[in-house]
């Protein structure tokens, strides 16, 4: 299926997967040419908003701007909290993926990538704020499809696929069949669930204040979806102290961090066992043989497969690359006729 151009313009089809940690830009015929933090910072100069920074520069930003600039993530739970920031940054993204071109009267087609979950009011915002960064076309992809496209799955095959995509505001839960969703879940529990409950377990436990920087590299150093028998590794955390008012540190622990996540987990497994509940029988024979696919930052959280194998007796795999299936496959239906079918017009 091949979309038209206007006559004497050059247009550029790209596939963003705009996440609530990370946006990635994917351009046609080239692959993914954008990854970097969902994060805008914004001065607020004589009533006027500005663009300070975008992305990695603006993702430093967080918790340290000084009065008059806030750094912002537009995003919450995969969908737009922000509608007009969110705007400003897509089209920051796509000049940046499009080498300083912007969108700006040419024909262009953009496929995005949306939680199963997301109502039609969220999906409306995706789109409105993407049309207004410029695109002439704008397409919607489900994040789990897109996820099971990237990560490799037979979704044109008359097989059964269970793809888990972990990301920073949703897990998305799919059993996939004959580029169909057969089944699709969605729960508001991902990265960013995780780090807020090593925030509130640290300030509960040891009374100290730790930003989101902090409590994301604490999951990522010793973040773990099952607790070791005895404490595990050990890290050093930095903070305020809510006792005294002054800077502090203390050591916590893999079991400790085992604890905090215990909840955001049970809630992931919990989507996964209800997705096998609702699964055709013919679906659940080849998912036995298939496995459950793991995909999103999430997929790295440490025992997760683990902690998913002793709920259901399957094999469990982490994608190749998961941190960018979702661009990939959105990436894929763009260019590979053959899948036109899994988009649907915004």
């Amino acid at each position: 299926m091949k979309f038209p151009r206007l006559p004497g313009l050059t247009g550029y089809d790209l596939a963003v997967d705009l996440g609530t940690v990370n946006t990635l830009v994917h351009v046609g015929g080239k692959g993914i040419v954008l990854n970097e933090p969902s994060v805008i910072a914004i001065e607020l100069r004589n009533g006027v908003r500005k663009i300070k920074a975008v992305g990695d520069e603006a993702k430093l930003m967080l918790g340290k701007t000084p009065e008059g600039v806030r750094a912002i993530r537009p995003l919450r739970d995969g969908v737009i909290a922000d509608i007009d920031i969110a705007e400003q940054m897509i089209r920051h993204f796509v000049e940046k993926a499009l080498g300083g071109v912007g969108l700006r009267h040419r024909a262009n087609k953009i496929v995005l990538a949306v939680p199963s979950g997301a109502t039609m009011v969220e999906r409306r915002a995706i789109r409105d704020a993407t049309a207004a960064a410029g695109a002439s076309e704008v397409h919607l992809i489900e994040e789990p499809m897109a996820a099971a496209i990237g990560a490799g799955l037979p979704v044109k095959e008359p097989v059964g696929a269970l793809v888990v995509d972990i990301g920073g505001g949703t897990t998305e839960v799919a059993v996939l069949s004959l580029r169909g969703l057969a089944y699709s879940g969605s729960v508001r529990v991902g990265g960013d669930k995780m780090d807020e409950a090593i925030m509130a377990h640290i300030r509960r436990h040891h009374n100290l204040m730790i930003g989101e920087i902090t409590a994301e590299r604490v999951k990522h150093v010793i973040g773990r979806a099952t607790r070791p028998d005895d404490a595990g590794e050990r890290m050093t955390v930095k903070g305020r102290d809510l006792m005294t008012g002054r800077p502090s540190e203390i050591e916590i622990t893999e079991a400790q961090i085992a604890e905090a996540l215990r909840e955001s987990v049970a809630q992931i497994v919990g989507a996964v066992m209800n997705a096998l509940e609702q699964t055709p029988p013919e679906l659940s024979a080849d998912i036995i043989d298939e496995g459950i696919t793991l995909t999103g930052g999430g997929a790295l959280l440490g025992r997760l497969g683990e902690a998913l194998h002793d709920a259901t007796g399957l094999h469990v795999k982490i994608a190749d690359n998961p941190l960018i299936c979702v661009a990939l496959g959105a990436g894929t239906a763009l260019d590979d006729e053959s899948f036109a079918g899994v988009l649907t017009r915004a």
